[in-house]
């Protein structure tokens, strides 16, 4: 039986009078990938913001319904939203490493997090680099600045800034767009990789990469979620004919 860590249960967002997210519901299983896919302005990014509450301090915005990380609703006032990210990990578009070492890019979260034998927060960081595929690369200058290295590094360590921590959910928001085709392909590799480990959530607007990555594809139009299912089902047999449009390229 299919273990699901997050239950989204109807959702709606609003930002000010705008209602942006309507009645999303979704679960999403544990240890795969699962792509948010559709045209910009429909609410993937609002919808995966809303999973570690990063919409806590707009206070435009008001959301309703439940996201039940494993069993408890995230969005209760009582839930403690910096415990929920070191759960639930984040990943954004654009690469944002600190103006540190690269090591210390790593250390940071492991020694917020209370971690402080020195052995053990180096053996973390080397796992982490390993992890994220970027540990060959970097290994003989860990005390270069983070902001030396290519857009593509870059992602790659803020992905094991947030993995150095051990969630069980990483969400990433079209981690790839500013990437070449190399770096993608790179970033790609590991976060299949990974999902071994973590449960992965991505928002792309690349389709073939939702297609080679994600194991469930959930495609949003107009704040509401159209189709979820297995991502090849939906690429090759949609079951509604919006969904057929978006991905065959009739718009979007």
């Amino acid at each position: 039986m299919e273990k699901y860590v997050l239950q989204i249960e109807q959702l709606h967002l609003y930002a000010g009078s705008k209602h942006i997210l309507k009645g999303i519901s979704m679960n999403i299983p544990e240890h795969q990938i699962v792509a948010l896919v559709g045209p910009s302005g429909c609410g993937k990014t609002m919808l995966l913001r809303s999973i570690n509450r990063m919409h806590d301090l707009n206070p435009d915005i008001r959301i309703e319904g439940r996201i039940l990380f494993k069993g408890k609703n995230v969005l209760d006032r009582h839930t403690d939203p910096v415990q929920l990210r070191r759960q639930i990990g984040m990943v954004f578009q654009k690469p944002n490493p600190f103006p540190k070492s690269i090591f210390k890019n790593v250390e940071y979260g492991l020694k917020i997090n209370g971690m402080r034998h020195s052995a053990h927060i180096r053996d973390a960081v080397e796992n982490s680099l390993k992890q994220s595929h970027l540990w060959d690369e970097v290994k003989e200058e860990l005390d270069k600045s983070a902001l030396e290295l290519s857009g593509g590094q870059q992602q790659r360590l803020c992905l094991a800034r947030a993995i150095a921590v051990a969630p069980e959910v990483i969400l990433l928001d079209e981690p790839c767009s500013a990437l070449d085709p190399i770096s993608t392909a790179k970033v790609e590799e590991t976060l299949l990789e990974l999902k071994q480990l973590f449960t992965i959530v991505i928002v792309t607007h690349n389709l073939q990469q939702a297609r080679r990555i994600a194991d469930q594809t959930a495609f949003m139009y107009l704040g509401e979620l159209v189709e979820y299912g297995p991502t090849v089902q939906m690429f090759e047999q949609p079951q509604q004919e919006l969904t057929y449009n978006y991905l065959h390229g009739h718009f979007g």
